[in-house]
């Protein structure tokens, strides 16, 4: 084993791995800019304020009932609403990226 080159380690590898892939599927990566970079990290940190927000309001909610039935019908619509603010985010940020 020669010492020319550092051991990669199984993340680096599968990097590599699809890097090529993509190369070979004609996929290509361009840069994000420090503009999108900007309004990436804005679109995370409103959606950041959002989702506590969400929390605080669900915690109230939870905390004014003891009926174990309401307290699901809650628990429910709080993880319907996350997934919702979290897949409009990701939405946003793609558009962003593109």
């Amino acid at each position: 084993m020669s010492d020319d080159k550092p051991l990669k380690s199984a993340i680096e590898l599968a990097m590599e791995r699809m890097a090529r892939k993509d190369a070979e599927a004609g996929v290509t990566s361009k840069p994000v800019t420090d503009e999108q970079k900007a309004a990436i990290a804005e679109t995370r940190n409103f959606y950041e304020a959002k989702l506590a927000e969400l929390e605080v309001l669900h915690q109230s909610k939870l905390n004014q009932t003891m009926d174990p039935a309401e307290r699901d019908t809650l628990d429910q619509q709080y993880r319907r609403e996350r997934e919702h603010l979290a897949t409009e985010r990701d939405n946003k940020i793609a558009r962003q990226r593109a």
